[in-house]
Protein backbone atom coordinates (compact mmCIF):
# COMPACT_ATOMS: atom_id res chain seq x y z
CA UNK A 1 0.00 0.00 0.00
CA UNK A 2 1.33 3.35 -0.96
CA UNK A 3 1.69 5.74 2.26
CA UNK A 4 -0.73 8.80 2.33
CA UNK A 5 0.57 11.92 1.36
CA UNK A 6 -0.43 15.34 3.07
CA UNK A 7 -1.45 17.98 0.62
CA UNK A 8 1.70 20.42 0.60
CA UNK A 9 3.37 17.05 -0.20
CA UNK A 10 1.03 16.31 -2.76
CA UNK A 11 1.13 19.64 -4.10
CA UNK A 12 4.94 19.76 -4.66
CA UNK A 13 4.89 16.63 -6.02
CA UNK A 14 2.01 17.45 -9.00
CA UNK A 15 4.09 20.83 -9.61
CA UNK A 16 7.34 18.67 -10.31
CA UNK A 17 5.71 16.40 -12.55
CA UNK A 18 4.19 19.57 -14.63
CA UNK A 19 7.75 20.79 -15.01
CA UNK A 20 9.30 17.82 -16.23
CA UNK A 21 6.36 16.34 -17.93
CA UNK A 22 5.09 17.22 -21.49
CA UNK A 23 1.76 19.12 -22.36
CA UNK A 24 0.66 16.48 -24.30
CA UNK A 25 1.81 13.45 -22.00
CA UNK A 26 -0.87 14.16 -19.21
CA UNK A 27 -3.60 13.31 -21.69
CA UNK A 28 -3.02 9.40 -21.51
CA UNK A 29 -3.38 10.00 -17.64
CA UNK A 30 -6.70 9.56 -17.00
CA UNK A 31 -5.48 9.87 -13.03
CA UNK A 32 -4.74 13.02 -13.23
CA UNK A 33 -7.76 15.63 -11.92
CA UNK A 34 -8.69 17.96 -15.15
CA UNK A 35 -7.30 15.85 -17.80
CA UNK A 36 -8.25 13.66 -21.15
CA UNK A 37 -7.37 10.20 -21.68
CA UNK A 38 -6.50 9.64 -25.42
CA UNK A 39 -9.03 7.36 -25.49
CA UNK A 40 -11.49 10.32 -24.52
CA UNK A 41 -9.56 12.36 -26.56
CA UNK A 42 -10.47 10.31 -29.50
CA UNK A 43 -14.15 9.65 -28.24
CA UNK A 44 -14.73 13.40 -28.71
CA UNK A 45 -14.49 14.47 -25.19
CA UNK A 46 -13.68 18.21 -24.17
CA UNK A 47 -12.90 19.31 -20.53
CA UNK A 48 -15.20 22.23 -19.38
CA UNK A 49 -13.58 23.08 -16.58
CA UNK A 50 -9.42 23.57 -16.83
CA UNK A 51 -8.34 23.24 -13.51
CA UNK A 52 -6.84 25.92 -12.79
CA UNK A 53 -9.37 28.94 -13.83
CA UNK A 54 -12.87 30.14 -14.23
CA UNK A 55 -12.06 30.17 -18.06
CA UNK A 56 -15.21 29.50 -20.29
CA UNK A 57 -17.65 29.78 -16.51
CA UNK A 58 -19.76 33.14 -15.46
CA UNK A 59 -21.49 33.71 -12.38
CA UNK A 60 -24.71 34.57 -12.44
CA UNK A 61 -25.04 35.44 -8.18
CA UNK A 62 -22.65 36.57 -5.84
CA UNK A 63 -20.92 33.39 -4.07
CA UNK A 64 -17.52 33.03 -3.42
CA UNK A 65 -16.22 31.16 -6.34
CA UNK A 66 -12.80 29.95 -6.93
CA UNK A 67 -10.10 27.22 -7.86
CA UNK A 68 -8.86 25.49 -5.03
CA UNK A 69 -6.62 22.64 -5.31
CA UNK A 70 -8.27 21.96 -8.55
CA UNK A 71 -11.73 21.97 -7.90
CA UNK A 72 -14.31 25.16 -8.61
CA UNK A 73 -14.92 25.44 -5.07
CA UNK A 74 -17.97 27.86 -2.92
CA UNK A 75 -18.13 28.56 0.35
CA UNK A 76 -20.36 31.31 0.84
CA UNK A 77 -22.46 34.41 -0.19
CA UNK A 78 -25.38 34.56 -2.51
CA UNK A 79 -27.09 31.04 -3.64
CA UNK A 80 -27.13 30.85 -7.56
CA UNK A 81 -25.12 29.06 -10.39
CA UNK A 82 -22.06 29.34 -11.60
CA UNK A 83 -22.54 28.31 -15.44
CA UNK A 84 -20.90 27.62 -18.52
CA UNK A 85 -20.80 30.31 -21.25
CA UNK A 86 -21.63 28.20 -23.70
CA UNK A 87 -24.95 26.50 -24.32
CA UNK A 88 -25.37 22.42 -24.97
CA UNK A 89 -28.12 20.24 -26.30
CA UNK A 90 -27.37 16.47 -26.15
CA UNK A 91 -24.57 15.52 -24.51
CA UNK A 92 -22.89 13.06 -21.78
CA UNK A 93 -21.39 15.28 -18.86
CA UNK A 94 -19.04 13.69 -16.17
CA UNK A 95 -18.92 15.78 -13.14
CA UNK A 96 -17.05 14.92 -9.92
CA UNK A 97 -18.88 17.01 -6.41
CA UNK A 98 -17.69 16.82 -2.90
CA UNK A 99 -19.98 18.34 -0.27
CA UNK A 100 -19.70 18.80 3.49
CA UNK A 101 -22.32 16.87 5.66
CA UNK A 102 -25.70 18.53 5.56
CA UNK A 103 -25.15 20.42 2.37
CA UNK A 104 -27.21 21.26 -0.46
CA UNK A 105 -26.16 21.87 -4.14
CA UNK A 106 -26.53 20.87 -7.38
CA UNK A 107 -26.10 20.18 -10.94
CA UNK A 108 -27.81 22.04 -13.26
CA UNK A 109 -28.73 21.05 -17.36
CA UNK A 110 -30.01 22.89 -20.30
CA UNK A 111 -30.95 25.71 -17.67
CA UNK A 112 -30.94 29.72 -17.58
CA UNK A 113 -28.37 31.46 -15.85
CA UNK A 114 -30.97 32.87 -13.16
CA UNK A 115 -33.66 30.01 -13.34
CA UNK A 116 -37.04 29.99 -11.58
CA UNK A 117 -39.14 27.20 -12.26
CA UNK A 118 -36.94 23.34 -11.94
CA UNK A 119 -40.14 21.74 -13.32
CA UNK A 120 -40.05 23.62 -16.71
CA UNK A 121 -36.78 25.81 -17.48
CA UNK A 122 -34.31 23.43 -16.55
CA UNK A 123 -33.46 20.20 -15.25
CA UNK A 124 -31.66 20.23 -11.36
CA UNK A 125 -29.95 17.42 -10.39
CA UNK A 126 -29.96 17.72 -6.33
CA UNK A 127 -26.84 16.93 -3.96
CA UNK A 128 -28.02 16.82 -0.74
CA UNK A 129 -28.14 14.26 2.05
CA UNK A 130 -30.57 11.59 2.40
CA UNK A 131 -33.54 12.64 4.77
CA UNK A 132 -32.26 16.58 5.25
CA UNK A 133 -34.11 17.23 1.85
CA UNK A 134 -36.98 16.10 -0.21
CA UNK A 135 -34.70 15.41 -3.36
CA UNK A 136 -31.68 13.69 -2.37
CA UNK A 137 -28.77 13.26 -4.49
CA UNK A 138 -29.25 11.94 -7.36
CA UNK A 139 -32.84 13.14 -7.94
CA UNK A 140 -34.06 15.57 -10.42
CA UNK A 141 -35.46 18.33 -8.09
CA UNK A 142 -39.90 18.81 -8.65
CA UNK A 143 -39.52 15.90 -11.51
CA UNK A 144 -37.98 12.43 -9.78
CA UNK A 145 -37.14 11.11 -6.82
CA UNK A 146 -33.85 8.85 -6.53
CA UNK A 147 -34.85 5.35 -4.83
CA UNK A 148 -32.39 5.24 -2.06
CA UNK A 149 -29.12 7.13 -0.23
CA UNK A 150 -26.32 8.32 -2.10
CA UNK A 151 -24.55 10.11 1.11
CA UNK A 152 -20.88 10.47 0.68
CA UNK A 153 -18.59 13.25 2.56
CA UNK A 154 -16.08 11.99 0.07
CA UNK A 155 -15.41 12.71 -3.87
CA UNK A 156 -18.69 11.05 -6.28
CA UNK A 157 -18.85 11.32 -9.89
CA UNK A 158 -22.23 12.36 -11.66
CA UNK A 159 -22.27 10.99 -15.73
CA UNK A 160 -25.10 12.17 -17.18
CA UNK A 161 -26.90 11.73 -20.49
CA UNK A 162 -29.06 14.44 -22.30
CA UNK A 163 -30.28 12.95 -25.11
CA UNK A 164 -33.22 14.97 -26.47
CA UNK A 165 -36.50 13.89 -23.76
CA UNK A 166 -34.12 10.95 -21.98
CA UNK A 167 -32.70 11.50 -19.63
CA UNK A 168 -30.01 8.92 -17.55
CA UNK A 169 -28.14 9.73 -14.47
CA UNK A 170 -25.30 7.82 -12.96
CA UNK A 171 -23.47 7.96 -9.81
CA UNK A 172 -20.36 6.35 -9.18
CA UNK A 173 -21.18 4.20 -12.18
CA UNK A 174 -24.53 2.78 -10.92
CA UNK A 175 -27.66 4.29 -12.92
CA UNK A 176 -29.40 6.12 -10.10
CA UNK A 177 -32.03 7.51 -12.20
CA UNK A 178 -34.06 7.41 -15.70
CA UNK A 179 -36.23 10.33 -16.58
CA UNK A 180 -38.27 11.30 -19.87
CA UNK A 181 -39.65 14.60 -20.09
CA UNK A 182 -42.86 14.71 -21.83
CA UNK A 183 -41.78 18.61 -22.79
CA UNK A 184 -38.44 18.36 -23.09
CA UNK A 185 -35.85 21.71 -23.21
CA UNK A 186 -33.95 21.46 -26.25
CA UNK A 187 -30.56 23.41 -25.12
CA UNK A 188 -29.42 25.53 -22.39
CA UNK A 189 -26.46 26.26 -19.95
CA UNK A 190 -24.52 23.74 -17.15
CA UNK A 191 -24.46 25.69 -14.36
CA UNK A 192 -23.12 24.63 -10.81
CA UNK A 193 -25.02 25.44 -7.92
CA UNK A 194 -23.76 26.98 -4.87
CA UNK A 195 -26.44 27.01 -2.15
CA UNK A 196 -25.89 25.16 1.56
CA UNK A 197 -22.34 24.52 2.58
CA UNK A 198 -18.98 23.97 1.21
CA UNK A 199 -19.03 22.42 -2.38
CA UNK A 200 -16.59 21.10 -4.55
CA UNK A 201 -16.26 20.27 -8.27
CA UNK A 202 -13.28 19.18 -10.48
CA UNK A 203 -13.11 16.50 -13.80
CA UNK A 204 -16.09 18.35 -15.56
CA UNK A 205 -16.00 16.69 -19.23
CA UNK A 206 -18.71 16.86 -21.25
CA UNK A 207 -18.47 14.70 -25.17
CA UNK A 208 -21.87 15.87 -27.63
CA UNK A 209 -24.54 13.09 -29.52
CA UNK A 210 -25.62 12.67 -32.54
CA UNK A 211 -22.95 14.13 -34.05
CA UNK A 212 -22.78 13.19 -38.08
CA UNK A 213 -19.81 12.66 -40.79
CA UNK A 214 -19.17 15.30 -43.26
CA UNK A 215 -16.36 13.34 -44.77
CA UNK A 216 -16.44 9.81 -46.09
CA UNK A 217 -12.34 9.05 -46.69
CA UNK A 218 -12.84 8.25 -50.01
CA UNK A 219 -14.07 11.06 -52.12
CA UNK A 220 -15.56 14.80 -52.16
CA UNK A 221 -19.34 14.36 -52.04
CA UNK A 222 -20.62 16.96 -49.81
CA UNK A 223 -18.33 19.81 -50.53
CA UNK A 224 -17.64 21.79 -53.48
CA UNK A 225 -14.57 22.94 -55.29
CA UNK A 226 -13.41 25.72 -56.55
CA UNK A 227 -11.06 24.41 -59.38
CA UNK A 228 -10.05 27.79 -60.38
CA UNK A 229 -8.61 28.81 -57.24
CA UNK A 230 -5.04 27.89 -56.63
CA UNK A 231 -5.34 25.38 -53.72
CA UNK A 232 -5.51 21.24 -54.40
CA UNK A 233 -8.15 19.37 -52.16
CA UNK A 234 -7.65 15.39 -52.37
CA UNK A 235 -8.15 12.30 -50.36
CA UNK A 236 -5.13 10.45 -49.29
CA UNK A 237 -4.72 6.66 -49.81
CA UNK A 238 -5.32 6.91 -46.21
CA UNK A 239 -8.66 8.15 -46.63
CA UNK A 240 -7.73 11.65 -45.08
CA UNK A 241 -8.58 15.09 -46.70
CA UNK A 242 -5.59 16.85 -47.83
CA UNK A 243 -5.04 20.42 -48.81
CA UNK A 244 -1.95 21.81 -50.56
CA UNK A 245 -0.80 25.07 -51.89
CA UNK A 246 -3.63 28.28 -52.02
CA UNK A 247 -5.14 30.46 -52.14
CA UNK A 248 -8.37 28.62 -51.96
CA UNK A 249 -11.24 26.70 -50.32
CA UNK A 250 -13.27 23.74 -50.24
CA UNK A 251 -17.14 24.43 -49.20
CA UNK A 252 -19.54 22.56 -47.43
CA UNK A 253 -22.44 22.18 -49.58
CA UNK A 254 -24.94 22.09 -46.07
CA UNK A 255 -25.52 24.87 -43.71
CA UNK A 256 -25.56 25.50 -40.26
CA UNK A 257 -26.21 28.03 -37.42
CA UNK A 258 -25.86 27.04 -34.04
CA UNK A 259 -23.62 23.46 -33.68
CA UNK A 260 -20.86 21.57 -32.40
CA UNK A 261 -17.88 20.98 -35.24
CA UNK A 262 -15.38 18.43 -34.40
CA UNK A 263 -12.39 17.24 -36.46
CA UNK A 264 -8.86 16.54 -36.36
CA UNK A 265 -5.87 18.13 -37.96
CA UNK A 266 -2.32 17.56 -38.89
CA UNK A 267 0.08 20.50 -39.91
CA UNK A 268 2.53 19.38 -42.41
CA UNK A 269 4.89 22.09 -41.58
CA UNK A 270 5.89 24.68 -39.11
CA UNK A 271 3.48 27.40 -38.34
CA UNK A 272 1.42 26.87 -41.57
CA UNK A 273 -1.86 28.99 -41.67
CA UNK A 274 -4.77 27.76 -42.36
CA UNK A 275 -8.43 27.87 -40.85
CA UNK A 276 -11.90 26.58 -41.12
CA UNK A 277 -14.69 28.99 -41.35
CA UNK A 278 -18.17 29.00 -40.90
CA UNK A 279 -21.61 30.49 -40.81
CA UNK A 280 -19.94 31.88 -44.67
CA UNK A 281 -21.71 33.46 -47.24
CA UNK A 282 -22.00 30.63 -50.13
CA UNK A 283 -19.88 31.33 -52.86
CA UNK A 284 -18.35 34.20 -51.58
CA UNK A 285 -14.51 33.57 -50.92
CA UNK A 286 -13.51 32.49 -47.15
CA UNK A 287 -17.00 35.43 -45.85
CA UNK A 288 -17.35 33.93 -42.55
CA UNK A 289 -16.56 33.40 -39.16
CA UNK A 290 -13.04 32.15 -38.89
CA UNK A 291 -11.58 29.94 -36.30
CA UNK A 292 -8.24 30.04 -37.28
CA UNK A 293 -5.26 27.09 -37.63
CA UNK A 294 -1.54 28.39 -37.10
CA UNK A 295 0.48 26.86 -34.00
CA UNK A 296 3.35 28.96 -34.26
CA UNK A 297 3.97 31.05 -31.04
CA UNK A 298 6.48 33.95 -30.08
CA UNK A 299 9.51 33.67 -28.09
CA UNK A 300 8.91 30.16 -26.48
CA UNK A 301 6.00 30.81 -25.03
CA UNK A 302 2.57 28.82 -25.55
CA UNK A 303 0.27 31.62 -24.37
CA UNK A 304 1.81 34.07 -27.22
CA UNK A 305 0.13 32.74 -30.30
CA UNK A 306 2.06 33.97 -33.66
CA UNK A 307 -1.05 34.87 -35.51
CA UNK A 308 -3.91 34.66 -33.52
CA UNK A 309 -3.20 30.63 -32.51
CA UNK A 310 -4.57 27.70 -33.48
CA UNK A 311 -8.75 27.83 -31.82
CA UNK A 312 -8.85 31.38 -31.75
CA UNK A 313 -11.42 33.46 -33.25
CA UNK A 314 -9.48 35.09 -36.10
CA UNK A 315 -9.42 38.70 -35.98
CA UNK A 316 -11.79 38.60 -33.09
CA UNK A 317 -9.91 36.28 -30.26
CA UNK A 318 -6.53 34.98 -29.78
CA UNK A 319 -6.33 31.64 -28.57
CA UNK A 320 -5.28 31.86 -25.26
CA UNK A 321 -3.03 29.11 -25.59
CA UNK A 322 -1.35 27.36 -28.39
CA UNK A 323 -2.11 23.76 -27.31
CA UNK A 324 -1.39 21.79 -30.65
CA UNK A 325 1.88 20.75 -32.22
CA UNK A 326 2.80 20.77 -35.94
CA UNK A 327 3.72 17.22 -37.67
CA UNK A 328 1.27 16.01 -34.91
CA UNK A 329 -2.43 15.11 -35.38
CA UNK A 330 -4.78 17.30 -32.90
CA UNK A 331 -8.47 17.65 -32.61
CA UNK A 332 -10.10 20.24 -32.59
CA UNK A 333 -14.22 21.02 -31.55
CA UNK A 334 -15.66 24.51 -32.68
CA UNK A 335 -19.10 25.25 -31.26
CA UNK A 336 -20.67 28.25 -32.03
CA UNK A 337 -24.69 29.53 -30.02
CA UNK A 338 -26.33 32.21 -31.41
CA UNK A 339 -23.86 34.93 -30.49
CA UNK A 340 -21.48 33.17 -28.86
CA UNK A 341 -18.44 30.89 -30.13
CA UNK A 342 -15.96 28.39 -28.98
CA UNK A 343 -13.33 26.54 -29.76
CA UNK A 344 -11.52 23.20 -27.88
CA UNK A 345 -7.80 21.95 -28.93
CA UNK A 346 -6.79 18.64 -27.72
CA UNK A 347 -10.04 19.04 -25.26
CA UNK A 348 -8.65 22.40 -23.53
CA UNK A 349 -11.09 25.55 -24.06
CA UNK A 350 -8.47 28.37 -26.24
CA UNK A 351 -11.04 31.02 -27.27
CA UNK A 352 -14.52 32.10 -25.36
CA UNK A 353 -16.05 34.92 -27.86
CA UNK A 354 -19.63 36.66 -28.09
CA UNK A 355 -20.25 38.82 -31.02
CA UNK A 356 -21.76 41.87 -29.64
CA UNK A 357 -21.86 43.63 -33.04
CA UNK A 358 -25.12 44.64 -34.59
CA UNK A 359 -26.54 42.23 -37.03
CA UNK A 360 -25.34 42.16 -40.37
CA UNK A 361 -25.80 39.22 -43.61
CA UNK A 362 -22.03 39.79 -43.97
CA UNK A 363 -19.66 38.56 -41.26
CA UNK A 364 -17.09 40.57 -41.89
CA UNK A 365 -19.43 43.47 -41.42
CA UNK A 366 -21.33 42.73 -38.02
CA UNK A 367 -23.36 39.85 -36.41
CA UNK A 368 -24.86 37.14 -39.08
CA UNK A 369 -26.55 34.46 -36.97
CA UNK A 370 -28.01 32.89 -40.67
CA UNK A 371 -27.36 29.22 -41.61
CA UNK A 372 -23.69 29.56 -43.33
CA UNK A 373 -21.32 26.96 -45.18
CA UNK A 374 -18.27 25.28 -43.67
CA UNK A 375 -14.77 26.00 -45.34
CA UNK A 376 -11.76 24.91 -45.52
CA UNK A 377 -9.03 27.33 -46.20
CA UNK A 378 -5.76 26.76 -48.31
CA UNK A 379 -3.86 29.78 -47.24
CA UNK A 380 -1.01 29.72 -49.66
CA UNK A 381 1.94 28.33 -51.43
CA UNK A 382 3.19 26.68 -48.43
CA UNK A 383 -0.30 24.86 -47.27
CA UNK A 384 0.54 21.14 -46.44
CA UNK A 385 -2.51 20.30 -44.20
CA UNK A 386 -4.39 16.91 -43.77
CA UNK A 387 -7.79 16.58 -41.95
CA UNK A 388 -9.83 13.65 -40.98
CA UNK A 389 -13.24 12.35 -38.55
CA UNK A 390 -15.05 15.72 -39.27
CA UNK A 391 -18.58 15.49 -37.69
CA UNK A 392 -20.78 17.88 -36.71
CA UNK A 393 -23.71 18.00 -34.39
CA UNK A 394 -26.76 20.75 -34.67
CA UNK A 395 -27.57 22.56 -32.01
CA UNK A 396 -31.07 21.82 -31.04
CA UNK A 397 -33.61 25.41 -30.10
CA UNK A 398 -34.06 26.13 -26.56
Amino acid sequence: MMPRLGRAVWSTCLCLLLMVVPLGALAADAAVPNTLSEQELADGWILLFDGETTFGWRAAHRANWAVVDGALTATEGEPGLLHTTSQFGDYVLKVDFRSEKQGNSGVFLRTSPDPTDVTARCYELNIADWGTNDWPTGSFVQRKKTEKAHDSADWQSFEIIADGAQFTVKLDGEVVLEYTDPKPLGRGFIGLQFRQGKIQFRNVKLRPLATKSLFNGKDLAGWRTYPEMQSVFSVTPEGWLNVKNGRGMLESTGQYDDFTLQLEVFVNGRALNSGVFFRSIPGDPMNGYECQIQNGYVDGDRTKPQDCGTGGIFRRQNARKVVADDFQWFRMTLHADDRHMAAWVNGYQVSDWTDTRAPDANPRKGLRLDPGTLIIQGHDPTTDLSFRNLRIAGLPAR
